[in-house]
């Protein structure tokens, strides 16, 4: 009786941990890959490199003080 009773059991966790793993795996997206381009001399596949950080933008208008805005065009 003990041995019939262990031997659901074990097959009951079995089972469970099956659907478990089968479920578990894989459920990522899949990711978009940019096209290689191949180098014009050579015809290989050009290997990237990270671009350099550019510097920030200088404010080219000058603001109006206070004093002109004020003024009445």
């Amino acid at each position: 009786m003990a041995n019939l009773m262990n031997e659901l059991v074990s097959g009951v966790v079995e089972s469970v941990l099956k659907e478990i793993l089968k479920k578990a795996g894989g459920s990522t997206a899949t990711k978009r890959q940019k096209r290689q381009t191949r180098s014009p001399t050579t015809g290989r596949f050009k290997k990237t490199t990270a671009a350099k950080a550019k510097p920030p933008k200088r404010q080219v208008s000058r603001r109006r003080t206070a004093a002109s805005r004020s003024k009445t065009r």
